[in-house]
């Protein structure tokens, strides 16, 4: 009996918003992807748009399983993620699951599924179509060292905390995002 083909599904694009919790005003990217993006490929895509620097390990839960870089000698360590795309784990509009970056800050991210969309003739993806505020800077200490930042910022006469302010450039701005810069990044992934 002759092996039947496998019949691949037409490449989707799903329009995912990402965004940063346990941090007020939200910090979110609006980005279009396509549904044959290997995990590892969606971590570096979420990596730039957002515009942390990938200096630490990252872990995706979903559906309470979890995705990441493999340790084959830790039976504790998440599981590989290197063939996952997305089509075999997104399966609805709506859906949500969590990509968390760097485990001593902890930055958790919801991942939200809005659309699921036909493929664009013509263009090329990924795509930041949108996005709020600049991501917070690397080892800034989690979303409390954040807001220990934005209020040494508002008030550096009144910092306890003079070694926040050298965290950032002085012209750093919390509420910037520049959409250009976003999408230049992702032409790198």
């Amino acid at each position: 009996m002759p092996q039947r083909k496998k019949i691949l599904p037409l490449k989707q694009v799903y329009q995912i918003k990402v965004s940063l919790k346990n941090i007020r005003p939200p910090i979110w990217r609006r980005l279009l992807v396509t549904s044959d993006t290997t995990l590892p490929r969606f971590h570096m895509i979420i990596q730039n748009a957002m515009g942390w620097q990938n200096g630490h390990e990252h872990v995706f839960e979903i559906e309470k399983m979890e995705f990441g870089v493999n340790d084959p000698y830790d039976p504790t360590s998440p599981k590989d993620e290197t063939k996952i795309r997305l089509s075999k784990i997104v399966n609805r509009e709506g859906q949500r699951f969590k990509y968390i970056y760097d485990y001593g800050d902890y930055w958790e991210h919801e991942v939200l599924v809005e659309k699921i969309l036909p493929l664009g003739k013509g263009e090329s993806y990924p795509q930041c179509i949108k996005g709020k505020r600049a991501c917070p800077p690397e080892d800034v200490g989690g979303p409390p060292g954040y807001q220990d930042l934005i209020e040494a910022l508002e008030s550096p006469e009144e910092t306890d905390n003079v070694e926040l302010l050298d965290i950032v450039e002085d012209d750093w701005d919390p509420d910037h995002f520049d959409l250009s810069e976003a999408n230049e990044m992702l032409t790198a992934v």
